[in-house]
């Protein structure tokens, strides 16, 4: 890691469909080995299930989903003086929802339906109405945070 200066972040453009920045850092985030229409297609086809099992805008359950996933406290491990404690921080804005996509398709793939489509819908219906292994997986975070918040004091 280079110690000069931070790498800048850079913008991805819109998707396609929805024009929504976020829906494409997904898409890529989803893709295996380069195949981004692929990728679409499985992202598209689980939107368009998503809204008609809902009647809602599919682009708004999606943000749904992401929000109730996203943490706002994680644990770091810090060592102090032969030890090492589990310290609580508050997550970064890019970091939340970064942590969330990818619990979002890790949890979309260890579902039990057929197609990837499939799964993917299912996980965002559970994960808008605040269920499912993604959200499970925040609130372990978060429960992990709090039983180690006696080392906050740790934080640098």
């Amino acid at each position: 890691m280079s110690r000069r200066h931070a790498a800048e972040k850079r913008q991805v453009l819109p998707d396609a469909k929805y024009g929504d920045r976020i829906l494409t850092k997904f898409m890529n985030n989803l893709m295996l080995d380069g195949k981004k229409s692929v990728a679409e297609r499985i992202v598209y086809g689980a939107l368009e299930r998503v809204e008609g099992k809902l009647k809602r805008a599919p682009v708004e359950v999606f943000h749904e989903a992401l929000e109730n996933i996203k943490p706002s406290v994680e644990v770091r491990s810090r060592r102090v003086g032969g030890a090492t404690y589990q310290i609580p921080v508050e997550v970064r804005p890019e970091r939340r929802e970064a942590l969330a996509i990818r619990w979002l398709i890790k949890a979309a793939r260890t579902r039990n339906e057929n197609t990837m489509e499939e799964r993917l819908a299912g996980e965002l219906l559970d994960a808008s109405s605040s269920r499912g292994s993604a959200v499970k997986k925040r609130e372990d975070t978060h429960k992990m945070a709090d039983a180690n918040k006696a080392f906050s004091h740790y934080r640098w």
